[in-house]
């Protein structure tokens, strides 16, 4: 599902963000990949996206050899991905409907789709009484948990989930982390970034742990981050 083959990012100014990363992440996973702010975790995401193309080394993601993906097929690549963030970057002026609805209409979804697809995954989050909502009308975890409608709005087969929890507190932390083991056991593979043990290890699911750019440990099921 996806490979890193010695993958080494470099930045104009030097700095090694990555130094020879070699990965492999099943279809069906469930991957926390943890480490302090600098470790690489959010390069390593972006890369995957290819928002980030790696100084060298190689990426595959589900077959796809991301060197041979045209530029304008990326945006279709990326809907391979669902992805959600610390700070939710949700539209403030549309409600928890509109906020999904949109994602669809960017991709030219059929209304009769929308109408369809957004009442359900509004339901599967435990929105389906807010849909009315605006993102200021809505705690911190609802507010996650509608960044994550959205980002699963198209049915991704991979979710991308960059410090998550990061402006959540433990309850709602919780709240959301469960619902990402819920969507992995619907069959969507996840790939966690945080640096947060708790979460990671209530988990117990396959842990990689990486320091400087590079992967120090991976421990399989039933992992634990331990700083």
């Amino acid at each position: 599902m996806i490979e890193f083959h010695n993958v080494r990012q470099i930045y104009g100014t030097g700095e090694v963000v990555l130094d020879g990363v070699n990965l492999v992440i099943k279809k069906g996973e469930f991957v926390s990949l943890v480490g302090l702010s600098g470790a690489g975790k959010s390069t390593l995401l972006r890369i995957l996206t290819r928002e980030l193309r790696p100084t060298s080394g190689k990426v595959i993601v589900d077959d796809t050899d991301l060197d041979t993906i045209e530029e304008k097929d990326v945006p279709y690549f990326r809907r391979k991905f669902g992805t959600i963030y610390q700070d939710f970057k949700l539209l403030a002026q549309k409600t928890a409907y509109e906020n999904v609805a949109f994602a669809m209409e960017v991709s030219d979804s059929a209304l009769d789709e929308i109408q369809r697809d957004v009442p359900q995954i509004l339901s599967i989050v435990g929105l389906g009484e807010k849909s009315n909502s605006f993102p200021n009308q809505l705690s911190g975890g609802e507010q996650q948990r509608l960044a994550i409608a959205r980002a699963m709005i198209h049915r991704p087969k991979i979710l991308l989930a960059d410090e998550p929890t990061g402006n959540l507190d433990i309850v709602n932390s919780h709240d959301v982390v469960e619902l990402l083991m819920k969507i992995n056991q619907f069959g969507t593979t996840v790939v966690l970034a945080t640096h947060d043990t708790n979460i990671v290890n209530t988990i117990g699911k396959r842990v990689i742990s990486m320091d400087k750019g590079r992967v120090v440990r991976d421990q399989q099921e039933g992992g634990r981050y331990i700083l």
